[in-house]
Order: C-alpha cells, then structure tokens, then sequence
C-alpha cells in the first residue's frame, strides 16, 4: 500500500504517471509496504512466459528477492524511477522517504532496488541521471543506498507512520531491534534477487 497522501498525475507524455505526495512526508515515513492486497506471482508460475501479462508486469511490477513479481493494488505501482529518489526499499520489505517531500513533489525510487530484470535506457532527469539502469550497478550503489536507510531510520518512531499498522510482527520486531540497539541492519544486500 503506498501512503495515503499521495494521488497519481501525469508527469509528461514521454514518461506517463507518476505518484505525488498531496501532503508533506517527511523522511522516516514509510511510504510503501507490501500488504495483502498487492498481487504476488511466484517466480515458477506460466503466466511468467506469456508475453501479454508479461509487458504489463515489466512496466507494472517490482521482483522480490525471492523472484516473485508483485503488482500493487493501489498506485504504487506508478512509482517512478529516479538516479536521485527520495524513497528507498529497504531491506525490511518497505519503502522509506530518505529526505523530506513536499506537496506537489513526484515520489520517486531507485528502479535496480526493485530488481530491474535487464539493462535499459531512461533519462529521470536528475542532473546526476545515469543515463542507464545498469545491473552491475546495484552493487557499486548498496552501500550508498544502506547510508540513506540507516539515516532515515532513524526518525521513524519520531514521524507519523500511517502504514505501520501493515507492518507484520517479524518486521516490526526486527525494526525495532536496530531503532534500539543499532544492531541486526536489514541491508538492501536482502532485496536482491539473483536470476539464473
């Protein structure tokens, strides 16, 4: 489920819709967490290989580090991707804001979090935009990336968390377990799915 404070609008023709906060987020808010009303496609299921679901789910759908392919219920699943976002997945199986995002601000990932599944092209704009998703990336990235996390995390039992009623036991115990001790980080390393 994506935050309630967010509606979908049209970023521009070339790149279609996008998820825009309505509200201010401020960083430490969980701004997704897979719920029971997302769809999971485990990784061995037929509909994998047929090629129309197959287009809808590379456009639509983010890969698990398990290799299922999970498509939001609601409009997370218009989540852009960004060189410079302002939420991360996280290794505890949400997305956090890792900066502030203001009202009319595009909410925005880092698609090779999402478990890109091939190289491509895009432009996001950012002045640092990488011109690429490339694979090999993800690792140059993760320590980066897990920085933010830590960063971020550190506010979140300071700021509003309408999602945190989502949150299984599993996730919220060992959530708080590194809120309180700085021990057992989740490292986006756990998002990661390795094709064969």
């Amino acid at each position: 489920m994506i935050h309630p404070d967010t509606k979908i609008l049209l970023v521009n023709e070339q790149v279609g819709l996008g998820v825009f906060a309505t509200q201010f987020i401020p960083a430490g808010t969980i701004v997704y967490v897979l719920d029971q009303l997302d769809i999971i496609i485990e990784h061995n299921r037929d509909i994998l290989s047929n090629k129309v679901y197959r287009d809808y789910l590379d456009k639509y759908a983010y890969v698990d580090a398990k290799g299922n392919h999970i498509v939001c219920w609601d409009h997370g699943k218009y989540v852009n991707h960004s060189c410079n976002p302002n939420t991360l997945s996280t290794g505890y199986g949400f997305e956090i804001a890792i900066r502030d995002i203001y009202p009319g601000e595009e909410i925005t990932d880092d698609y090779l979090l999402l478990n890109a599944t091939e190289e491509m092209e895009h432009y996001c704009g950012d002045e640092k935009c990488r011109k690429k998703l490339s694979l090999n990336d993800f690792e140059l990235l993760s320590d980066k990336w897990d920085a933010q996390i830590k960063s971020s995390l550190r506010n979140v039992n300071k700021v509003a968390q309408p999602l945190w009623e989502l949150l299984d036991m599993d996730t919220l115990n060992n959530l708080n377990l590194y809120s309180d001790t700085g021990e057992r980080y989740q490292s986006v390393r756990n998002t990661k799915y390795c094709y064969q």
